[in-house]
């Protein structure tokens, strides 16, 4: 009876550890998410730090899984990147965050998209512990920008979709660590 106990009780445990696809830093990232009528799935997670303060864990959600930032960045498919914050920051650091990694890896592409630039950093406030921001990527609409659960902006293009996602993807992610954990080296 206590073997059966036990094998039960293991059962539960492994059931249960596959609803649920990541952990990292205290913050669980669901399995799956969904991109206009694609289903994704949680391709990896990397924390954030910045002067080793703890910033926010990100996930990124792909239509599959890979570990090729350059194929992902590319390819004109659904993705999302999830923020969830560890720690409060202000606009102002938000805004200068995004603009630091703009032009460290699309500086051509930061130029040339200028306004939708300056619509993003508009719909941009300050964050809480516990907040979460998500981009998500739908080919033919666009990268709709979510914070706290509302939908705030969608910018058409893929243009904009590559440089956004090149922040976390590029050749200059804000720590190499969080771009090694997205490709999903952490999970």
């Amino acid at each position: 009876m206590q073997k059966m106990m036990l094998l039960l009780a293991a059962l539960v445990l492994t059931a249960s550890s596959s609803l649920r696809a990541g952990t990292l830093n205290g913050v669980t990232l669901p399995d799956t998410a969904q991109a206009g009528s694609t289903p994704l799935i949680l391709n990896g997670m990397g924390l954030r730090t910045k002067y080793m303060v703890k910033v926010y864990v990100a996930g990124l959600y792909l239509p599959q899984k890979s570990s090729d930032a350059n194929m992902i960045l590319k390819a004109d498919t659904p993705k999302r990147m999830v923020m969830h914050f560890v720690r409060g920051i202000s606009k102002s650091q938000f805004t200068d965050g995004f603009n630091e990694g703009f032009e460290k890896n699309s500086p051509a592409a930061a130029m040339s998209l200028k306004p939708d630039m300056d619509r993003f950093f508009s719909t941009l406030d300050a964050v809480k512990e516990g907040d979460e921001v998500i981009f998500t990527y739908v080919p033919g609409t666009g990268t709709t920008v979510t914070i706290k659960g509302q939908d705030k902006l969608t910018i058409p293009g893929e243009a904009f979709a590559k440089m956004l996602f090149s922040v976390w993807l590029g050749s200059k992610p804000p720590n190499e660590s969080l771009k090694t954990g997205l490709l999903g080296s952490l999970i």
